[in-house]
């Protein structure tokens, strides 16, 4: 049996970082893999040997990077071991360890998309990272963790590919958010790698089917708005939430979540999308005045309780806040006997589809958000005064 484990390997001087190293261990034969990561000691956690990080310290950011990258080194170890097992025939430690040196060097798929995510990580575009984490997540499933040299990706892998996530199941759309990532990391590959573009992805589905809409009526608006959650904290701060979205014309819940109090000035509330960077400003009505005085965040710089210890790993507390949001809109929806499954995105599209109905121009708001690009209903909001789109908004919100 052959054994993978890591090591801190403390520096002969004092105050330096050690290395990182990786025992492979095969019939009692110990190897030595140096991986050239640099940490301190109280960066390493003996017990458990992991990697710890603290904010103190100010290298949070490069612990996590560290820490990515090593959880890929020790997968494409086990993976190369695991090949090595199937063939039944003996192996020793070197073996393994040459193979890993040797693929370490080539031009593979798999370490350049690797690269490319820790580079969005450290970017801070952790949104984008984590997609492109699950996209190399299910090309190596379908590769059964082999990687493959950039110059060898050809139309035929990526057809088998399609076929793999048909089988599995996935949804035209899903499997073209897939492809269109791996599509973009190879792209990049290409342009920065002496490679022959073979354009593998000229076969496969990339594009995107239309799927229903995910709108609600102002009725169902109004049956969520008037349960009686007073029992349920969790249900009422999910269905308030879920309110102060639409009321903001279908806000995202990450752009709320970093809504600060600084950012209303003289009743309007002025913010950013992170999905864009585009700036957007919504007039402060009644109903959304209401809402967030339910929820006093004294101490705090945000508008909402929903980031509730500033500069401690924010985005999960926004990840964590969003899940429990979604899954108590579940419930609220089936409270309600609403029709669709109700997640804060479904204000986008529902604040949309009642503007249409109320005669709102077009060029005010697209169909539902149904335009063809994302960017063309982003070219059409930006260009129209703010005080038109504050008229439409008390339009849609005016039978609440």
């Amino acid at each position: 049996m052959t054994t993978v484990k890591v090591k801190f390997r403390p520096s002969t001087v004092a105050d330096r970082p050690g290395s990182i190293i990786i025992i492979v261990t095969n019939h009692r034969v110990v190897r030595q893999i140096t991986t050239g990561y640099k940490v301190f000691p109280c960066e390493w956690d003996e017990k458990q040997s992991r990697l710890v990080s603290t904010v103190e310290n100010g290298r949070m950011a490069a612990i996590q990077s560290i820490t990515q990258r090593l959880c890929w080194d020790v997968e494409r170890l086990h993976g190369i071991i695991e090949r090595l097992d199937s063939r039944q025939r003996g192996y020793s430690t070197d073996d393994v360890v040459s193979e890993f040196q040797r693929t370490g060097k080539e031009n593979t798929f798999f370490i350049f998309m690797e690269n490319v995510i820790v580079r969005l990580s450290q970017l801070g575009h952790t949104g984008t990272a984590n997609n492109y984490r699950a996209a190399l997540g299910s090309f190596k499933r379908f590769r059964a963790h082999e990687d493959i040299p950039i110059g060898a990706i050809d139309h035929v892998i990526m057809e088998d590919y399609q076929a793999y996530l048909n089988a599995a199941g996935l949804a035209p759309n899903s499997t073209s958010f897939y492809m269109r990532i791996l599509r973009a990391v190879y792209n990049r590959a290409v342009e920065q790698e002496p490679a022959i573009d073979r354009k593998p992805f000229r076969t496969v589905f990339t594009g995107t089917e239309k799927t229903r809409k995910r709108a609600i009526s102002i009725g169902d608006i109004r049956r969520i708005k008037d349960l009686d959650l007073s029992r349920r904290p969790n249900l009422e701060f999910a269905r308030d939430v879920f309110l102060f979205l639409f009321l903001c014309r279908g806000m995202s819940f990450i752009d709320a979540a970093f809504l600060r109090k600084s950012d209303i000035q003289n009743g309007v509330l002025t913010y950013r999308r992170h999905k864009t960077g585009q700036q957007l400003q919504v007039k402060i009505i009644r109903q959304i005045e209401e809402l967030t005085g339910r929820y006093p965040t004294d101490g705090l710089p945000y508008l909402l309780p929903i980031i509730t210890v500033p500069g401690k790993d924010e985005r999960k507390q926004y990840e964590s806040a969003l899940r429990r949001v979604n899954k108590s809109l579940k419930t609220i929806a089936e409270m309600a006997e609403l029709p669709v499954t109700l997640t804060t995105y479904v204000t986008r599209h529902t604040w949309a589809t009642i503007a249409k109905s109320k005669n709102v121009p077009v060029n005010v708001i697209s169909d539902a958000l149904g335009h063809d690009s994302v960017t063309t209903t982003q070219i059409y909001l930006a260009s129209i005064d703010s005080s038109i789109i504050d008229n439409a908004n008390e339009l849609v919100v005016s039978e609440l």
